[in-house]
């Protein structure tokens, strides 16, 4: 009898140890793995960085800005089988506070020496290169260094980063319309703050071609040179 219950004891005492040698096995394979959290926090911090290797900030609206954006004064043009970037042949851009008609508010037609630095409260005019019949929808947005979301977007005053936009009409009541503006827009100091933002060209809902801008504090260029100017469009 005595066997018996040695035998019992000996037989239960093995059986804890096993369970408990099962339980440390489940809370081990509960942890994390050490390699995959790495992972995941280098991910973390990658999602903040640019495409093009500088570093961006969140503005305290929530939108990313890049250090820097560049500038270059050139369209890009967005060239896909379903949209059809030549209606648009080239485009003058000017301001009412920034620049005379010697320097950068003179340039001519073109898609690759456009005015592109303002000032917010400046009234910014466009004149594009195209058929009158032709209309186009100029789109203000905060900056985003992944211009391909364009070609994909639905664009609407509820998308990010928009900021307003502006519908450009041949102006039928003047003589001269390649002196006129077809539409014009400014930034309200009070609503916008000084940043890069991309104007986005649309014909027939589609985008067609973006411009990197820059746009400064009210006064802040007006001792500005037409060189200094000029150089600041080439950041």
């Amino acid at each position: 009898m005595k066997k018996d219950k040695k035998f019992f004891c000996m037989l239960f005492t093995a059986g804890m140890v096993l369970a408990l040698a099962a339980c440390g096995k489940g809370s081990d394979s509960a942890k994390p793995d050490a390699s995959a959290q790495t992972a995941a926090q280098s991910t973390a911090q990658d999602s903040g960085s640019t495409q093009d290797g500088g570093s961006s900030t969140t503005s305290d609206s929530g939108y990313k800005l890049t250090v820097p954006a560049k500038l270059t004064g050139k369209l890009n043009l967005i060239e896909l089988e379903d949209r059809d970037t030549s209606v648009l042949r080239g485009i003058k851009i000017w301001g009412n506070n920034v620049g005379t008609i010697e320097d950068i508010n003179g340039k001519d037609f073109s898609l690759d020496d456009v005015r592109c630095i303002f000032l917010l409260n400046e009234w910014v005019e466009f004149c594009p290169d195209i058929d009158k019949d032709y209309g186009l929808r100029v789109w203000i947005l905060k900056h985003r260094d992944d211009h391909e979301y364009y070609a994909d977007c639905k664009f609407s005053d509820l998308m990010p980063y928009f900021v307003t936009y502006c519908d450009l009409h041949y102006p039928e009541d003047v003589d001269t319309p390649d002196e006129w503006g077809w539409g014009s827009f400014y930034l309200n100091p009070e609503d916008c703050e000084p940043a890069y933002y991309d104007f986005v060209f649309t014909y027939e809902g589609k985008a067609i071609a973006t411009l990197v801008t820059r746009f400064y504090e009210d006064g802040e260029l007006n001792d500005k040179s037409g060189a200094e100017l000029e150089a600041l469009m080439h950041e």
